[in-house]
């Protein structure tokens, strides 16, 4: 009962569920277990794939805020980095978008470093998520002590679509969520066990806000624990924002009905068409790489500044000269090269401080697949 009103809270039971292999599901597994190996050996094949990282993490930090109302494109938070070294955006939705990808980030480093996905990782990335920004009101790096539901404006738990776990339920769901992760999820295909953490935990729905993007947040995090991606490079959520309805119906007929493997179907079918797609843009951004490298390979200061163009496509004088650690007319002379190569073309100008833009890259890391 919440403010008077009765109502009816969901329950999960605990995972595993009993799951059905048929033919089609198994051939879905496969193949989507294969484009994540191919994935891996591609992410494998970049000089510096660590570099590589940093764009495919915003891009991915845009995609899932957008799922949320926000409106920052990938163009604007590479444009805000190149101009501004305080982490504090001026933009509410960049600041989101930046929250996010600072989130992730740190979820790679401690998963590399050996802490496993749990509860205790979800409070981590769930501060880091919320701090500064809309939410910031609603107990970041907290579980719910409280009622929260799914429906429309103005809606209230007893007319919501759905309604989560009591708070007093929470603490054993969640306890019990981590322990099929730490046990019983190690005896499991990785790509199987994301599917069952990511509905689970959207059904716990554990915070006030952000559940959506905490939940996306674990996939690539609980692959890279796993082992199964070296390089965390599978984001799912152009996938999930593309297929919105089916995603949400779908996770509600699990909730209802128990059909897991409708589900599984749509969640393997996202891998693998997000990991073939992942691949072939980093085969093409390698590509482009290259071409460019051989057309600056004679002037040292240029060659190591398009290194930083793989991280971010935009660049002024000012952040050239840092990044390189030399003066201002010799970042100049680095820039010039690029122009002449075709490599940077002068972008928009923000304030005094003129931008150039390495385009191929840029269209690369924002072309939808």
């Amino acid at each position: 009962m919440t403010n008077g009103l009765e109502y009816f809270a969901f329950v999960p039971t605990g995972l595993p569920p009993s799951l059905v292999y048929d033919e089609e599901l198994i051939g879905l597994l496969s193949d989507a277990d294969a484009a994540v190996g191919e994935l891996a050996g591609v992410g494998g094949q970049l000089p510096n794939p660590h570099v590589l990282l940093g764009p495919y993490v915003r891009r991915e930090a845009v995609l899932s805020s957008r799922i949320e109302g926000t409106q920052a494109s990938l163009s604007d938070v590479f444009e805000d980095e190149a101009l501004h070294d305080d982490p504090t955006a001026d933009s509410p939705d960049i600041q989101e978008v930046r929250n996010y990808v600072t989130a992730l980030e740190f979820g790679i480093a401690q998963v590399r470093g050996g802490q496993t996905v749990g509860n205790a990782l979800l409070l981590t990335l769930h501060e880091r998520l919320m701090a500064g920004v809309r939410g910031a009101d609603k107990s970041p790096g907290a579980f719910r002590v409280s009622q929260n539901w799914i429906g429309h404006r103005g809606s209230t738990p007893a007319t919501a679509l759905f309604v989560p776990p009591h708070p007093d339920v929470l603490p054993g769901a969640l306890s019990a969520w981590e322990r099929f992760l730490q046990e019983r999820g190690r005896q499991m295909p990785p790509l199987v066990v994301c599917a069952l953490l990511h509905q689970h935990f959207e059904t716990l729905h554990p915070f006030r806000d952000g559940n959506g993007r905490i939940g996306r947040l674990l996939i690539p995090l609980y692959l890279l624990e796993r082992g199964r991606l070296p390089l965390p490079l599978l984001y799912l959520s152009a996938y999930l924002e593309e297929n919105k309805a089916e995603y949400g119906r779908l996770l509600q007929r699990v909730r209802t009905d128990g059909d897991w493997e409708a589900w599984l179907r749509y969640f393997l079918r996202g891998v693998l068409e997000t990991a073939r797609d992942a691949a072939s843009r980093a085969r093409e951004i390698l590509d482009a790489y290259e071409r460019a490298r051989e057309a600056v390979a004679g002037n040292a200061h240029s060659a190591r500044l398009l290194k930083e163009l793989l991280r971010n496509p935009f660049v002024s004088t000012t952040r050239a000269a840092r990044l390189l650690g030399v003066t201002a007319p010799t970042a100049r002379n680095a820039i010039d090269v690029l122009k002449t190569a075709g490599v940077l073309r002068d972008g928009l100008k923000r304030g005094r401080t003129p931008l150039y833009v390495a385009h191929a890259f840029l269209e690369l890391f924002t072309r939808r697949g």
